[in-house]
């Protein structure tokens, strides 16, 4: 019976990785049709914009992690001493993606914006299974050691709320508290994807992540027209009453992922997500917020209220009802007040 469900699941997995392949191939077709001498152009950008190398976001740092040898990119905001706020981004992002927080919270924390595995200029192992779920939560357990910390507040996003939950089930002892924001606890996400097909074709990039090299072709294609349109178009960008990405935020994001081999390592963090879930271990036990941007095209704002179900403490879920997806730039002021509350909340709440 197990093996009959676990060749129906697969086989669910590889029949909608080939019907995404084929939806990317006909738009591929349609672009070559439309306009091929655009379609295959794109450009490496050779210098950064000057917002990455801003002095109020903070100073570059690396860390490299003695076990797996591997070198980290972050960019840190507050005096060292400080307790921790560790952000860990989503896809397609890197640490800039944090740039209103790390210049909101460094008053009363050490704010540390890491560029994850694979990204920016993390080193990118070349390999797919360097990417499991297990090493991602690891990467985050050594870091902390290695900056000097035992413990801190933990905030991710998208992709970076998913190994932020992780990092809260396994390691429970680092995280004072827990941030996540757009990504619901991992076992809702898996649950409710195979329960409700609305979901599960909102997650079909998941899928079509699966095949090689293809994916990172596409966003290529027409100068990267696809990443371009996540953060701006109407359908999944941010919003006219958001706080809107500037030429020089696009122009960062640009200068990352064009250069070469820079999306092969982000899509390999989702290449191992079907043999990693669903979890053993669900509970979480710390203080957590949630916030979520109703205007999410890619998560149903259902997930969010079940998640807290999976929460044994204090739980505050709000809602942002004009928000998108990229919610900590989307509305940036109201997430940073929504995180303050929540801080002095709880260690008013310890007083007590």
């Amino acid at each position: 019976m197990v093996a009959a469900r676990a060749l129906l699941f697969w086989a669910l997995v590889y029949s909608y990785c080939g019907l995404c392949a084929c939806i990317a191939g006909l738009r591929l077709l349609w672009s070559i049709g439309r306009r091929p001498g655009e379609t295959f152009r794109w450009v490496v950008r050779e210098n950064p914009p000057a917002c990455l190398n801003d002095p109020s976001l903070g100073t570059h740092c690396y860390v490299r992690i003695k076990d797996s040898g591997l070198r980290f990119h972050y960019v840190a905001a507050g005096e060292r001493g400080k307790p921790l706020m560790l952000l860990l981004h989503g896809f397609p992002e890197f640490w800039y993606s944090w740039r209103h927080q790390l210049r909101e919270f460094k008053s009363d924390y050490r704010v540390v914006a890491l560029d994850l595995r694979g990204y920016g200029e993390t080193d990118a192992p070349s390999h797919k299974e360097n990417y499991k779920l297990d090493c991602l939560i690891t990467d985050i357990k050594d870091i902390l050691e290695s900056l000097g910390y035992n413990k801190c507040v933990l905030i991710g996003h998208d992709w970076g709320g998913m190994i932020a939950w992780l990092v809260a089930i396994c390691y429970p002892e680092m995280v004072t508290k827990l941030i996540v924001i757009n990504f619901p606890h991992p076992s809702v996400f898996t649950e409710y994807i195979l329960r409700h097909p609305s979901q599960l074709i909102k997650s079909g990039y998941y899928f079509f992540f699966q095949m090689p090299w293809f994916p990172e072709f596409m966003f290529t294609v027409n100068d990267f027209k696809v990443l371009k349109s996540l953060f701006t178009s109407q359908a999944t960008g941010i919003g006219r009453k958001g706080c809107r990405l500037t030429a020089e935020d696009i122009e960062a994001y640009l200068y990352v992922f064009s250069q070469p081999g820079a999306l092969t390592g982000p899509i390999n963090h989702y290449r191992n997500i079907f043999s990693c879930l669903p979890l053993q271990h669900h509970e979480v036990i710390m203080p957590t917020l949630l916030l979520w941007g109703e205007r999410d095209v890619f998560m149903e704002v259902e997930m969010a209220e079940i998640t807290r179900i999976y929460v044994k403490n204090h739980f505050r879920l709000t809602i942002l009802s004009e928000a998108s997806h990229w919610l900590q730039q989307d509305q940036p002021d109201i997430v940073n007040k929504l995180i303050w509350t929540f801080l002095k909340e709880e260690t008013t709440r310890k007083r007590e």
